[in-house]
């Protein structure tokens, strides 16, 4: 009787220890779940958008590679960056006089800023759709650098530098060589997203060949 007394109370022991290793789990779990349900709140501001500072913004680039973290902590955002941040519902975005912005007036606004944003953020967000980490290029004298597949900025060099442009657009062999000579000075590989009318994005690469 003895023998079954103590495997009994060994066994109530290992079901409590399970029982607290599973609620353990479970608690694990829903922090996680709350701290990536967790909306960033950040602000329009000239040519950027500014996130707060805060653990959640900053996991944004350090495990996504979203943005820049500035000197003050807090997290700088390109505006293509900031509206497919929007669309995941990752971010709310607010204007100098703490108005949140919606979609549509984000893009009213970006676009102002910057000409040919909705071709360019077609790019980005089918860029990022396929798992690709995408940054602007404008000290490269491009629109997007882009990095291999797994690879993060400071890890390797980008691979590509991507000129957005619009079916309707016209290019001459002129363009197309000045735009190939960035790519050969930069020592990457030349990349067109050429977006369609319905916002599909069809991408060619560009080559020197010698004859």
């Amino acid at each position: 009787m003895a023998t079954k007394k103590t495997t009994k109370k060994h066994n109530e022991t290992l079901s409590e220890d399970k029982s607290s290793s599973a609620l353990a789990k479970v608690v694990d779990n829903a922090a996680k779940k709350v701290k990536r349900a967790k909306v960033i709140r950040a602000i329009f501001t000239r040519e950027r958008v500014i996130a707060e500072e805060s653990d959640v913004a900053r996991d944004l680039n350090n495990q996504s590679s979203f943005g820049t973290v500035l000197d003050s902590g807090k997290l700088q955002l390109s505006l293509t960056e900031a509206l497919y941040l929007m669309e995941k519902k990752r971010i709310v975005i607010f204007d100098g006089r703490n108005k949140q912005l919606d979609f549509d007036s984000f893009v009213r606004k970006a676009s102002r800023v910057e000409p040919g944003f909705w071709t360019r953020y077609a790019v980005f967000k089918d860029m990022r759709n396929r798992g690709y980490i995408i940054k602007t290029a404008l000290k490269f004298g491009a629109d997007f650098r882009v990095y291999d597949r797994g690879i993060k900025p400071g890890e390797d060099h980008a691979r590509w530098i991507v000129y957005p442009v619009h079916e309707g657009e016209k290019y001459t062999w002129f363009d197309f060589a000045a735009k190939n000579r960035v790519a050969h000075s930069t020592k990457k590989r030349l990349m067109m997203g050429v977006v369609d009318d319905e916002n599909d994005v069809t991408y060619w690469e560009i080559k020197w060949v010698r004859p």
